[in-house]
């Protein structure tokens, strides 16, 4: 059996990361489009600008529409085409980052990832997710390459909300359930091979990591500063959730959170609480073990993770609305597919209803 993983080019991580950045691009040839998430642009764009100068790179600054689709990625590459950009960097959250890899695969130019938030295992990965401009999920973009620089400053992690580093724990808590159910049937990460042990020791750590130091990481966010713990969990919800779903693969948790973004309702919560539910649900799907079940919720607790239904916008839906979040989850070509059970509509519908059942029931127990 052949067996594959992939990893990003260069990590950097540490507090007062985001003044290497001139350095960084300059060594990837110098010449960049950036592109800023507006916040970015507010808060850090003089900061940035003066890196880019230090190091003599020369760059045009744009900024992000909000949406990671087809449609903005075409407006981008239209503005760096001309400007024969070498590089293009994205500084920002989790769809501002997918749209400037999709950018520099289109331009086929290298990649720069600088994100400003730990809410998602976006940044390592050769892999873009694509959205309808309404915010649908509408396709996985898989590129030939992983970024080619993934900087994560965590002075501004830490400033970001909270809400945001826990939403990025909710995304790399799916990481070594998905890992483990593709290790067990045999299917594909990422690359359309299984993954090595490598990939599983990494996803492993990534949830023993979560679960030790999650709840410290959120007191440090709390107070805007960095600690130990903080970089542990930023690394986590970065490097090692990133390495190990795209090498060990996908499967339900991430489908479960493709199927809810078909219901409006869900389209202001963060993809990692989406992510979280599905986790759960995915649990009850495959009849883990109580215990397992109970650390998961607990963790989920007391990192402020979504367990119902109703803390992801569904406190009200319809029979009818969850059976079709439940059939797109089960979409041909979804990941959800990896999953070691037998996998239908029905069966995915019910694993939904019994998580925020159980949710539900545990909240009431607490009151």
């Amino acid at each position: 059996m052949i067996t594959t993983a992939i990893f990003p080019s260069r990590y950097v991580q540490g507090a007062g990361a985001l003044d290497a950045l001139g350095d960084e691009l300059a060594r990837l040839g110098g010449k960049a489009l950036v592109l800023l998430a507006p916040f970015v642009e507010r808060e850090l764009g003089e900061r940035i600008a003066a890196t880019l100068a230090k190091a003599g790179v020369e760059a045009r600054l744009e900024v992000f529409n909000g949406e990671c689709s087809d449609e903005e990625v075409a407006r981008l590459a239209e503005i760096a085409r001309p400007l024969g950009v070498r590089v293009v960097a994205g500084i920002g959250g989790g769809k501002m980052l997918d749209t400037a890899k999709a950018v520099a695969h289109e331009l086929a130019v290298r990649v720069a990832i600088v994100p400003t938030i730990a809410s998602t295992d976006a940044p390592c990965s050769a892999l873009s997710v694509i959205y309808t401009p309404q915010g649908e999920f509408k396709r996985y973009l898989v590129l030939p390459t992983n970024p080619d620089l993934v900087l994560v400053d965590t002075a501004v992690v830490a400033k970001a909300p909270v809400r945001l580093l826990v939403a990025g724990m909710g995304d790399a808590l799916a990481t070594w359930f998905e890992a483990e159910s593709c290790r067990i049937k045999g299917a594909g990460n990422m690359t359309g091979r299984p993954g090595p042990m490598t990939a599983h020791g990494l996803a492993k750590l990534c949830f023993d990591t979560l679960l030790e130091y999650g709840p410290l990481a959120c007191a440090a966010c709390e107070g805007g500063v960095v600690t130990p713990a903080l970089e542990k969990v930023v690394e986590a919800n970065t490097l090692l959730s990133g390495l190990g779903f795209e090498s060990g693969g996908l499967a339900a948790a991430h489908a479960i959170h493709n199927g809810l973004t078909v219901l409006a309702q869900t389209h202001d919560y963060w993809h990692g609480e989406k992510v979280a539910f599905g986790t759960l649900a995915s649990l009850m799907l495959n009849g883990a073990a109580p215990a397992l079940i109970d650390r998961v919720y607990d963790f989920c607790d007391a990192v402020g993770l979504p367990t119902t239904l109703a803390e992801i916008g569904l406190e009200d839906v319809s029979d009818e609305d969850l059976h079709r979040a439940a059939a797109a989850a089960c979409a041909d070509g979804e990941t959800i597919h990896n999953e070691p059970c037998a996998i239908s509509t029905e069966s995915v519908l019910g694993a939904m209803i019994a998580a925020d059942a159980y949710g539900r029931s545990r909240l009431c127990s607490c009151c």
